[in-house]
């Protein structure tokens, strides 16, 4: 698993042990994770959950009238810094 999978996993945990319902899914560059949040979460609570998103490089929170609210995390992947970059039209 990269390190944002494990970054992400991590991320998921914690929210878990909140009491979120979580899911994580991998993208080419990033690793999301997205809890449902319930209205009658205690202000404490949403304090720790800051805090835990806040290890995310991206996160927010999708509110509507009809899916409820959803939070959501990115963790990026990185990109690869040695190899062929550039392509072959780029080497010597």
């Amino acid at each position: 698993m990269p390190a944002s999978g494990v970054s992400a996993a991590a991320i998921a945990a914690r929210l878990s042990a909140l009491g979120l319902l979580t899911r994580v899914e991998e993208h080419p560059r990033l690793t999301s994770v997205e809890a449902e949040v319930s209205e009658s979460v205690s202000a404490e609570t949403w304090r720790e959950v800051l805090e835990v998103v806040a290890e995310a490089d991206q996160f927010g929170l999708l509110a509507t009238s009809l899916n409820g609210r959803t939070l959501w995390a990115v963790v990026r992947k990185t990109v690869p810094t040695t190899g062929d970059v550039g392509g072959p039209s780029h080497q010597r």
